[in-house]
């Protein structure tokens, strides 16, 4: 049976973030793809130049449109950019629970936007983190929810995985690529463990949409069944294949997005 998601997000009109990747995830993990929007951008890949917001109640009437037609086996949560937003949100899911839910906390833009409000990080953490199956921040990401200086080591990483995971989600990811290191470990909080996840740097400015690639492929690895710590190695394995690809592509001047379909699609065809 093939695994429908949901991605609730933003859009990226240049294609390689927002939405647009995580449709493109979805179906190269195969999974069937759907999409409810909170924000319109105005983004290519040297930055967001404006945003243009969905209103709360449009955001729940169209994950209420998609709950009450189709069967829903994962739901992945990116840009909700502010409280009306994030709590509307909230709201729409309360009663699907019982299916994974990824939330990858979009904050700051590769460039530098900011996408979230303030004020709606109170709003994130108090009612969509205690529904999270998977949690995926970056460091700055992490540091921001829990009000703390930015993760500089392994075992600060560590901690604020665990702190992360109090305030209410199954399971917590800290993906380590801010660290200034030719490392870039990612480490796993669940109930059970902490286990840490291996990875070199990969020398490429192309990392557009990096995080949202990722956090649909972790939720369409759990819609399929996969546990928590299965479903990071698999996602991890396709997303460092889209960022290796990614210079095959010829897409904008300056941070270009991954080659999502890298497993799939021959180099010019």
């Amino acid at each position: 049976m093939i695994r429908n998601v949901l991605s609730i997000a933003g859009s990226d009109p240049s294609g390689g973030a927002g939405i647009q990747a995580d449709l493109k995830a979805f179906s190269a993990r195969g999974v069937y793809g759907m999409a409810v929007l909170t924000a319109l951008t105005a983004q290519n890949t040297q930055g967001v130049s404006g945003v243009h917001l969905v209103p709360p109640q449009f955001v729940a009437d169209q994950i209420n449109a998609v709950f009450a037609d189709v069967r829903v086996d994962a739901v992945k949560i990116g840009m909700i950019a502010n409280a009306g937003i994030a709590d509307a949100v909230a709201g729409a899911l309360t009663d699907h629970r019982d299916i994974p839910i990824v939330v990858d906390p979009v904050m700051i833009a590769k460039g530098g936007a900011a996408l979230l409000a303030p004020e709606a990080v109170d709003v994130l953490t108090r009612r969509l983190l205690p529904l999270a199956t998977l949690l995926t921040p970056n460091l700055p990401e992490a540091a921001a929810l829990l009000h703390q200086p930015l993760a500089t080591s392994r075992a600060e990483m560590a901690e604020q995985a665990e702190r992360l995971r109090a305030l209410g989600p199954a399971a917590v990811l800290v993906k380590g690529g801010h660290l200034d290191s030719d490392e870039s470990p990612d480490v796993l909080a669940t109930a059970a463990d902490l286990h840490w996840f291996e990875a070199r740097r990969v020398p490429t400015k192309n990392t557009h949409g990096t995080g949202c690639t990722l956090s649909s492929a972790l939720a369409a690895e759990l819609a399929k069944g996969a546990s928590a710590r299965e479903a990071v190695a698999i996602a991890k394995d396709y997303l460092a294949g889209a960022v290796a690809a990614a210079g095959h592509l010829t897409v904008g001047s300056g941070h270009g997005p991954v080659q999502h379909f890298h497993a799939l699609w021959k180099d010019g065809e």
